[in-house]
């Protein structure tokens, strides 16, 4: 079967059907087990049904909500490239809807899911310059923004599981290689999480190097609650916890050269990490001392539209930054939710900060959280908050009831 290239048409009566009629479906939860139960079982042909319908599924979801973002964010032109590309994914597993099941098609199909992956591999960082375009043009009704941010957490949630389908596919099934010969396409049923906080750690520090020339230190302590003195493995997505560690050490180190101008590297104040190996948790505390910030900023750390670090200059390069585009901390506690697990925030103003990741130590209880459209999702995305019904808003310690409806 040969994948021909056809105009794109996000308009056209037939893929607004196909369009509606994926989005009336319910994308199909699975668990950290059921990832590895199909890795170790199913046949590529299986793999190929189960992912081309549930692609389609996940796609139709969070397209059918682009449609109801603000006209004036929809027309920046950041924007308009990540909806353009989401529009044309789906028109490409369209493609394979009716195909033949056998080999020649798997194959393709593969083929085509890295093109896919490779066209959405900046979703991210091109919605973060949506927003900074849509700053610059004036902002936004204040609003409005609630519904922003409820969109963004469901649409970088969609985008998480949909690489997550896509790489656990093409790992065990395709010709993408696994970062090591126990992984199970990109899970690793033994994670040594102490290695990997430890190369996220390095990795990060380096990048405080650059920027200040001086870093902290790290002093890591574990602790296997169930077999005390042995090293804490855990069933893991290593590069979801690399990430969420990785801009936690960003930004535990940042804030502690900030907090501690004119001082030497070895007299700084050490990030300290402590690991509880648990029988349902995974648990890790991070603290620094870098001076912490206000109780009452709490709820805009984790909003897509907020950054403590000055924005950064809009360009198509890919030089690194410690801070500055506002995803770090919102994307990092999506990536610990997508499996149930959870990112929050513990300040000490004047002193430094404790942030706390939760991970679901159980295969079996590792589920999904997935994005859905419906009529609840529809009135949040439209739904404008005119008035205050409280004389003052408590810190909402950055989660807010609609965060937990992803």
């Amino acid at each position: 079967m040969k994948l021909t290239r056809r105009l794109l048409r996000p308009f056209s009566s037939v893929l607004a059907h196909k369009l509606e009629h994926y989005a009336c479906m319910q994308p199909s939860s699975l668990s950290m087990q059921e990832y590895i139960d199909i890795g170790r079982k199913e046949t590529a042909t299986a793999s190929f049904v189960f992912v081309r319908n549930e692609l389609l599924v996940r796609l139709a979801n969070i397209m059918k909500e682009m449609t109801f973002l603000p006209a004036k964010l929809l027309s920046m032109p950041s924007v308009g490239r990540v909806t353009n590309w989401y529009y044309q994914s789906f028109e490409d597993l369209l493609y394979f809807e009716n195909a033949d099941v056998d080999c020649s098609t798997v194959n393709t199909f593969n083929d085509q899911l890295q093109v896919i992956m490779k066209r959405h591999s900046d979703v991210v960082k091109t919605m973060a310059a949506g927003l900074l375009e849509l700053k610059n043009a004036g902002g936004i009704s204040m609003s409005r923004e609630p519904s922003i941010q409820y969109f963004l957490d469901r649409l970088y949630t969609n985008r998480i599981s949909k690489r997550m389908l896509q790489n656990q596919h093409l790992v065990v099934f395709g010709s993408m290689l696994p970062k090591s010969p126990h992984h199970i396409g990109y899970i690793d049923p033994a994670c040594d999480v102490a290695g990997v906080i430890k190369t996220a750690f390095f990795d990060a520090r380096y990048l405080c190097d650059i920027h200040y020339k001086v870093s902290p230190g790290l002093r890591l302590k574990c602790i296997n609650s169930l077999n005390p003195g042995k090293m804490i493995r855990v069933v893991s997505v290593p590069s979801h916890l690399y990430h969420v560690m990785f801009e936690l050490f960003k930004n535990a180190m940042r804030a502690t050269v900030e907090f501690n101008p004119d001082t030497d590297s070895d007299e700084l104040p050490l990030v300290e990490v402590t690991v509880v190996s648990g029988r349902h948790d995974l648990s890790v505390k991070i603290t620094d001392r870098g001076g912490g910030f206000p109780r009452t900023n709490l709820g805009r750390m984790f909003n897509f539209m907020y950054s403590t670090a000055p924005s950064p200059i809009l360009r198509n390069d890919s030089e690194p930054a410690m801070a500055g585009y506002g995803y770090g901390l919102p994307l990092s506690r999506l990536y610990t939710r997508y499996f149930l697990g959870d990112l929050v925030l513990a300040p000490l103003e004047g002193y430094g900060t404790d942030a706390h990741v939760y991970l679901k130590a159980i295969p079996f209880e590792a589920a999904e959280v997935l994005p859905i459209y419906s009529n609840s999702s529809r009135q949040q995305l439209t739904t404008s908050i005119e008035t205050n019904d409280w004389s003052h808003h408590l810190p909402d310690h950055g989660c807010h009831r609609s965060d937990l409806r992803v």
